[in-house]
């Protein structure tokens, strides 16, 4: 089965999966054995080596959703990140990372890699030139994250691409905001795709996981590196997982329209300050967004007004949930100054753009009718105190 030739929710629904031959199941049975067999077998098979029955079935129908050749599942987004920059980088190494990332990203970075005398530089701006200006001769990898967390900026994933490949440097993309049914870093020329899968992929505010996609000899790095940390992912997790992207497709679909409806109410409000959404017109990357993604997605920021306090407002509303994490059916709001980017310095935040009443909306997949009445309530009540 290639992607190439089925349909992306052919792939979520039917890719990978494990027959049931015994009872004839319409499911992947699920294999939760610790100890196998390693007498008169092609596979001396162990949950830290990666290579269960349903964690080698899903990480194929992973794969075949970037339109890869191989990939691994971890036990967060964070152990498939940091493994994957350990397997490529080592001791008087450098590499190039765009400043606006993930908090957890970049506290890896700061106060890890010191320690590993691996040199690092920030990019302090999307455009080519920048990443070009920080290349050194002993640079070995380019980590780029578009959309980015929590801003939503944009980066060219083919000119970053392009650029290393001519450096002949490594490119790796946090996917997490898009996920597969909005982008494929690797149609575009990035080596290594990198996924909280505890987010979209996921999509039920129920799994930790995190995934590495790339070709089969990259893939085969990064493995010699993951089973010596051990950040393997259970395989019951594994088979939730498997069941979660069967509707992938359909939930992604849902939450890129209404993310589109919630940006342009915000955007038209008069108590809203600033909204960051790569679906409107109004965003500065909107055209390069358009060109490189299928949608636009479902997550998006904002600002209030000067006067209204963001976490008054949150406390206000009374649908959306004031929460950590994101991409669950349900919506889901939080101040990233506190929780996604909170192990941050105030300074460094201010580096990425991040106010302290910035408010991340994570859209879910009610009517946005309703999601809208919930935001009017709050603001009305703030009004009245």
């Amino acid at each position: 089965m290639k992607s190439k030739e089925i349909g992306f929710n052919t792939i979520c629904t039917h890719a990978g999966e494990i027959e049931d031959k015994q009872f004839k199941g319409a499911i992947s049975p699920i294999y939760l054995s610790t100890s196998y067999a390693f007498e008169d077998v092609d596979i001396k098979r162990y949950p830290r080596y990666f290579n269960t029955p349903n964690q080698e079935a899903l990480c194929k129908k992973i794969a075949l959703l970037e339109n890869a050749e191989s990939s691994l599942i971890f036990g967060s987004g964070m152990a498939a990140i940091s493994t994957a920059l350990f397997a490529f980088l080592n001791g008087g190494d450098h590499i190039v990372l765009q400043r606006t990332i993930y908090g957890g990203t970049a506290n890896l970075v700061n106060e890890e890699f010191e320690k590993h005398n691996i040199k690092y530089s920030y990019v302090d701006s999307q455009e080519p030139e920048g990443f070009l200006d920080k290349i050194k001769d002993n640079t070995k990898v380019i980590y780029i994250e578009t959309p980015s967390n929590p801003l939503l900026t944009i980066t060219d994933i083919k000119a970053i691409a392009d650029l290393a490949k001519a450096k002949g440097i490594i490119t790796m993309i946090d996917n997490t905001f898009a996920s597969p049914v909005n982008q494929n870093p690797i149609d575009l020329g990035i080596d290594i795709v990198l996924h909280s899968a505890t987010k979209y992929l996921g999509g039920h505010s129920d799994i930790l996981a995190g995934v590495v996609i790339s070709s089969e000899d990259k893939i085969n790095t990064v493995f010699q590196m993951a089973k010596n940390l051990g950040g393997n992912l259970s395989d019951y997790t594994v088979w939730l997982l498997e069941r979660s992207l069967k509707t992938m497709g359909l939930r992604v679909k849902a939450q890129n329209e209404n993310a589109q409806v919630l940006a342009e109410y915000l955007y038209a409000n008069n108590k809203v300050a600033k909204v960051y959404y790569p679906g409107l017109t109004s965003h500065p990357e909107h055209e390069l967004a358009k060109a490189q993604m299928n949608g636009f997605g479902g997550m998006l920021s904002f600002e209030l007004i000067e006067g209204l306090n963001a976490d008054e407002f949150q406390k206000k509303l009374q649908l959306i949930k004031s929460s950590m994490s994101l991409a669950g059916v349900e919506s889901t709001i939080l101040s990233p100054s506190k929780t996604s980017h909170g192990l941050l310095t105030p300074e460094e935040r201010a580096k990425q753009g991040i106010k302290d009443g910035l408010l991340r909306f994570s859209v879910g997949i009610e009517e946005p009718e309703d999601l809208i009445a919930d935001i009017e309530q709050a603001l009305k009540a703030m009004s009245e105190n």
